[in-house]
């Protein structure tokens, strides 16, 4: 990864297929990707599946974008055989869940139809972080440790959370489904859990990151937000670049996503300004940001402090998840996407213990059928 590598941008107003093929040729022109596929060697495409969505609720990376990928390494000389489709979503990491997610989301249609593969491995490597800040190891799915270059496709969403699901959080994908809450568990803070997520974009060092921020997610993202028409493709050899200038389209400083703010401090983005080429960038300084951002206070905390403040701070002023039971039908996604293990299903609904959550909202990024909501504290609504 290039630490001064440019983002490049295009303007793509729908998903039409022709176009959005047009549209992923020219970021590979403009940025020079061509001469960095090698034309024998395995390539993983790594698209932002999270759950089982249609390509129109904006939770996943849109089909067309990931078959104009696909058809873009065809044209390069790289074999159908040689291209696999991959993703880790939220949920069990196996063959029902995995296809179920795959036929939702377009990308059988697409391994069908352009006669690549989809992951049918459930294994995973061991792979060490070069430079590791918190997590020196990762289990990394089979496909993506084994392959010789990753091209990630992100989807341009905000994160109640992270506060930007973008390239970087896109490859918390690679770890093997219900092994993901386990870091939310040892990384309950936001700063330690973003810096483990550079620490695992390090290890899994995606040759190529592109984003499809044609139809975004504002709000309470990744799965319960918003949709937003923010008309662009954008790709970067650097995954941390490309998320500097996401954050400017968002109208968001770097300073507030912290997966950038621990990038720039380990010197892992290039200095100043990052570089914008080929279309104008379009920003979007009304973003609708998630319900968790106006309540982030422990992460602007001195390390030193946390243990005195913390309890005060979860009292008064910290978002939580909040169910509504009436709407609730227990199947049970929460308690399973759970790390704390603090949700329990009885009398077939969800039930959360507050006093041991750990305000990593997986429950309400997991639910399917959107009933578990991020609720501040009402002693901020007064």
């Amino acid at each position: 990864m290039e630490k001064n590598a440019p983002v490049g941008v295009c303007h793509l107003e729908n998903y039409r297929q022709e176009e959005t093929d047009r549209a992923v040729e020219r970021l590979f022109e403009l940025l020079e990707l061509d001469r960095l596929i090698p034309k024998d060697g395995q390539i993983t495409v790594k698209p932002n599946l999270l759950m089982k969505r249609r390509p129109e609720e904006t939770t996943t990376t849109h089909p067309a974008v990931v078959r104009a990928v696909v058809r873009q390494l065809k044209k390069l000389g790289v074999p159908a055989e040689k291209i696999t489709i991959a993703d880790s979503p939220g949920g069990p990491y196996n063959h029902p869940a995995l296809w179920g997610i795959y036929a939702a989301t377009g990308m059988a249609e697409i391994a069908q139809e352009e006669d690549v593969r989809l992951n049918d491995d459930y294994g995973f490597v061991e792979k060490t972080c070069p430079l590791p800040d918190r997590c020196y190891t990762f289990p990394i799915i089979q496909p993506i440790a084994e392959a010789d270059f990753v091209i990630s496709v992100c989807k341009l969403k905000t994160h109640c959370m992270t506060g930007l699901s973008g390239g970087v959080k896109n490859l918390f994908g690679t770890i093997p489904g219900l092994t993901k809450p386990g870091y939310h568990w040892r990384y309950p803070e936001k700063e330690d859990f973003c810096r483990m997520l550079v620490d695992l974009c390090e290890t899994v060092s995606p040759g190529i990151t592109i984003c499809d921020a044609v139809e975004s997610m504002e709000g309470d993202g990744p799965s319960s937000g918003h949709r937003r028409h923010t008309g662009m493709l954008l790709a970067s050899r650097s995954p941390y670049q490309l998320d500097r200038v996401l954050t400017k389209v968002i109208g968001r400083g770097e300073e507030e996503i912290l997966t950038v703010a621990a990038a720039k401090e380990r010197g892992l983005c290039g200095e100043g300004e990052p570089e914008v080429i080929g279309d104008p960038l379009l920003t979007y300084p009304d973003f609708v940001r998630p319900q968790t951002v106006t309540t982030d206070f422990m992460s602007k905390v001195p390390g030193w402090l946390r243990p005195v403040c913390r309890p005060i701070v979860d009292r008064f002023f910290t978002a939580r998840p909040e169910i509504d039971r009436k709407r609730c039908v227990g199947c049970g996604k929460c308690a399973e996407s759970c790390p704390a293990h603090t949700i329990r299903v009885v009398d077939k609904k969800a039930q959360i213990d507050r006093k041991n959550c750990i305000r990593c909202y997986c429950c309400h990024e997991m639910c399917p059928i959107h009933v578990i909501s991020v609720k501040q504290n009402r002693l901020l609504k007064l």
